[in-house]
């Protein structure tokens, strides 16, 4: 590929560089950097209180100290487990300095998924928020685990018989011990992909993966001002979307964190309101819910004060755009952008020199190229507007599959990892996303996308949520289902959303079934997971044919 060929190039924000030099240092030494610069600066707010870097940094120390005296070494993998608090970025970045590798594990997993990935990764330990050290317990006999750090942000915790005590550890004379890192090659995280698709897999990222991204992302951002920004950190930092926007890019400009460890739409619009946030990275779902919130014309000039908000995880529908604007006075600037795990993970952003162009993921970052591939081999680039998949390459791409070979060479190949979704590029280089490859429903030997017919109900004013997928079909293979969750206070029958869909879609593709639901199945960061309603379909039927049997 070259300059020429990138399209995207012709229409780039004209105040963000294509280029960037990326430094050639580790996590750890990034953040020494910044609490050597701004150790007055205030690091986290978090439950009213405030954190400066000085204190953030001899806090991270301590631990690190700790923990290497109890034998944790470079290469070793450690699992953490718990909210957003200060406790879990304190131990985040000690584990970097040690050269450990941070096993992301999310807190909602139950034992079953916190025994795969504890001997998936080899993990020998595992830090874990307290009112969750139950579930590890009942599975610490079948995993490789040989200790277990409890921490908890409400009240200290005490050691007890099989378990160090985080406030314990952490009293001990800061005296780390120098470890080498090479950034291009030594791990920093093995980030679990959300096993949305299939099985859960530990994409392998190293420190330079997530320093190249978290420069793309500020370089993106522009008008940052190092030790003047205030990130609102209410995504999940276990998931390489929240670590990135929201604990990178604080330790990379000195920014402070507003730090909640879980979404609550009247907690987060008080903040907003009292700490005044100026970047604000969020999920669809989130934005939703304050689109929605009765009281949100109180609120609006605080969040049209956020120099940026961006939106992903999930597909932002154009009417939430549209209405975040509105409820903003048009002043919101709320942006969608694409990534996945095995890219650090952002790919793509609408330029927030001009509007959002409508079910755009809008350019690639700085050195990131992309090529819209065929389905049938993925070798061969499509010409400009034609469908196949989305295919990237930058320095931001992880190694691999942690012990997963095979997977490896599927995903990355001839030097391009292929995302697994299908997109297409404009005349004038913005991409867009049409599917995930492995969600495309062939009925009757259409290949019908699900988020074609999910924009078209979103436009419905009695629908509030909506996803789309293919379920088994005795004569069309799969035929079309909307699985709908309605606005407050409103009904719907089946048929009527049905007709409506038919005035704005080709026959093939308007839904044959309409389930309501009050609640869809979603990750924690608020991606829906189709698969399970999909299996959930599968077992319905399979039982249905048991019983008529």
């Amino acid at each position: 590929m070259t300059e020429n060929e990138k399209l995207w190039l012709k229409s780039y924000p004209s105040n963000v560089r294509y280029h960037i030099d990326y430094p050639d240092k580790s996590l750890g030494q990034m953040f020494d950097e910044t609490v050597a610069k701004m150790p007055d600066s205030p690091a986290m707010i978090f439950g009213g209180h405030t954190v400066t870097y000085r204190q953030f940094g001899d806090q991270v120390n301590r631990f690190a100290t700790a923990l290497a005296g109890l034998g944790i070494i470079k290469g070793e993998r450690v699992g953490l487990m718990g909210p957003n608090c200060p406790q879990w970025e304190i131990a985040f970045i000690a584990l970097l300095k040690l050269g450990a590798i941070v096993v992301q594990t999310n807190p909602m997993y139950v034992e079953p998924e916190i025994a795969h990935q504890m001997n998936d990764s080899g993990a020998t330990t595992i830090i874990v928020f307290e009112m969750m050290y139950p579930r590890v317990k009942n599975v610490l006999q079948d995993t490789s685990l040989q200790r277990v750090i409890v921490f908890n942000f409400l009240a200290p915790v005490k050691s007890a018989p099989g378990i160090y005590s985080y406030d314990d550890l952490i009293k001990c004379e800061a005296a780390l011990p120098e470890v080498p890192i090479n950034s291009a090659e030594d791990l920093a995280v093995l980030q679990y992909t959300g096993g949305t698709t299939g099985v859960s897999k530990g994409v392998m990222l190293t420190h330079r993966n997530l320093i190249c991204n978290t420069l793309q992302v500020l370089e993106w951002s522009v008008n940052m001002e190092y030790g003047k920004e205030r990130i609102l950190t209410i995504l999940p930092v276990f998931h390489v979307y929240g670590m990135t926007d929201c604990l990178n890019n604080a330790l990379c400009i000195a920014a402070t964190q507003i730090i909640l460890p879980r979404f609550d739409v009247d907690q987060v619009l008080e903040t907003i309101r009292a700490y005044k946030p100026t970047l604000f990275p969020g999920a669809p779902t989130m934005f939703m819910a304050l689109n929605s919130h009765p009281r949100i014309a109180e609120y609006s000039e605080s969040l049209a004060a956020i120099k940026v908000c961006t939106s992903g995880s999930a597909p932002l529908p154009l009417e939430v755009a549209q209405k975040f604007s509105e409820v903003t006075q048009g002043k919101g600037n709320l942006v969608e952008g694409y990534g996945l795990s095995e890219a650090s993970p952002i790919t793509h952003c609408n330029p927030l020199d001009r509007p959002t162009r409508a079910g755009s993921i809008g350019f690639p970052f700085p050195d990131t190229d992309c090529a819209i591939m065929d389905l049938e081999t993925g070798d061969r680039e499509l010409p400009v507007g034609e469908i196949g998949e989305l295919c990237v390459r930058g320095p931001q791409v992880m190694l691999g599959y942690w012990e997963k070979p095979e997977a490896t060479a599927e995903t990355l190949r001839n030097g391009w990892l292929h995302t697994g979704d299908i997109g297409r590029m404009d005349e004038e280089g913005y991409f867009y996303i049409i599917d995930r490859k492995k969600d495309i429903i062939i009925a009757g030997g259409f290949n019908v996308y699900p988020r074609d017919i999910e924009e078209v109900l979103y436009e419905h004013p009695k629908v509030k949520e909506v996803v789309v997928a293919g379920v088994p079909d005795a004569y069309r293979g799969e035929t079309v289902k909307a699985f709908i969750v309605l606005q407050p206070n409103t009904e719907a029958s089946d048929q009527e959303l049905i007709a409506f869909c038919r005035t704005k879609l080709a026959a093939f593709k308007v839904p044959r079934l309409v389930e309501f639901r009050n609640e869809l199945p979603r990750t924690i960061v608020g991606k829906v997971l189709r698969r399970q309603l999909v299996e959930e379909e599968k077992a319905k039927l399979q039982t249905a044919a048991t019983t008529e049997s």
